[in-house]
């Protein structure tokens, strides 16, 4: 068979253009054919004609049984996780039109494993001098920005594992705003939800050093979740914690954000902690202090020296 022989869709029969051959191991896949394999398959080109059949045949019942799910909970950005918790199942896509898209519908019982990072970014931030150049900061100043990632293993015979990052194209520039704590807890909410144990927060919920591994949760290479663990990862008002519950006070009992009212160390209706107190932030170096319910900045504004855990009182 010459280079420019017309070639057929092993698949599905139809003549393929001439830029439109999809190699298989043993076979021809035309453009069409392999856009309606799954967004999370990626070993195409290994697999066999009767393989990719079995896969658009699994595809096209994935479609029907996608018009009965009706999710309740919905994490990431740009990538999204939707789960139907009634079901038990959820879908994975970057598409808002997801009935369109066909994403895989997945059973939480498929899910075998689920480890996660917060992966600390930092450059440094140079000043000019007066001849144009550009100088280090004594001490030396950073922009920071923080990567929620999250990695599933599943069990399912097209594909093993699934990535994502919760906060890409929003990635909070400080461990002290609203939004890596947002971030955070849905972290938390993500690997309980999917592995169905109780969601983590507070001091004990980060591993320490950055990077997937057995099942933790990994800080930044500069101890990124340091302060938020030692916090508790409590706002600057101590109201709220990172799973969204508020103190209301009387005979030790306190309010969860889902309604419940409790009077032990977690929700007994969604599982969230129990707020702990507030805690103070005092620059180490001129002893600069934010007013009550203020945000941290990242740097001193009296003296430049940037806040890390050796800030928090």
């Amino acid at each position: 068979m010459g280079l420019f022989d017309k070639k057929y869709c092993d698949v599905c029969g139809e003549k393929i253009g001439l830029l439109g051959n999809r190699k298989l191991e043993d076979g021809n896949l035309c453009k069409d054919c392999a856009a309606k394999l799954s967004p999370l398959f990626s070993g195409r080109r290994s697999a066999t004609v009767e393989e990719i059949k079995a896969q658009l045949a699994y595809r096209e019942e994935n479609k029907q049984k996608l018009m009965s799910f009706g999710p309740s909970r919905t994490f990431g950005e740009s990538k999204k996780i939707y789960i139907d918790d009634r079901a038990g199942t959820f879908i994975v896509t970057n598409r808002s039109n997801w009935r369109d898209a066909n994403p895989d519908l997945i059973s939480l019982s498929q899910v075998t494993g689920c480890n996660t990072e917060i992966k600390e970014n930092r450059d440094e931030i140079y000043r000019e001098t007066e001849d144009g150049k550009s100088e280090s900061y004594n001490p030396p100043r950073y922009e920071y920005s923080y990567e929620f990632r999250v990695e599933i293993f599943v069990n399912s015979p097209w594909f093993s594992e699934i990535e994502l990052e919760l906060s890409e194209g929003n990635e909070p520039d400080s461990r002290y705003t609203d939004a890596y704590r947002e971030y955070e807890r849905q972290m938390y909410e993500l690997k309980a939800a999917l592995t169905g144990t109780a969601p983590q927060t507070g001091a004990g919920a980060f591993g320490g050093a950055a990077g997937f591994g057995a099942g933790s949760f990994g800080a930044g290479a500069a101890g990124a979740a340091g302060v938020a663990g030692a916090a508790g990862a409590v706002g600057m008002s101590g109201a709220v914690n990172s799973a969204g519950a508020a103190n209301v006070g009387g005979d030790g009992e306190w309010k969860c954000s889902c309604g419940a009212v409790n009077s032990g160390r977690f929700c007994q209706n969604c599982g969230a902690k129990k707020p702990e107190a507030a805690r103070r932030f005092r620059c180490d170096k001129c002893g600069w202090e934010p007013s009550a319910g203020d945000q941290v900045p990242k740097f001193c504004p009296n003296c430049g020296d940037p806040f890390d855990i050796s800030d928090v009182l």
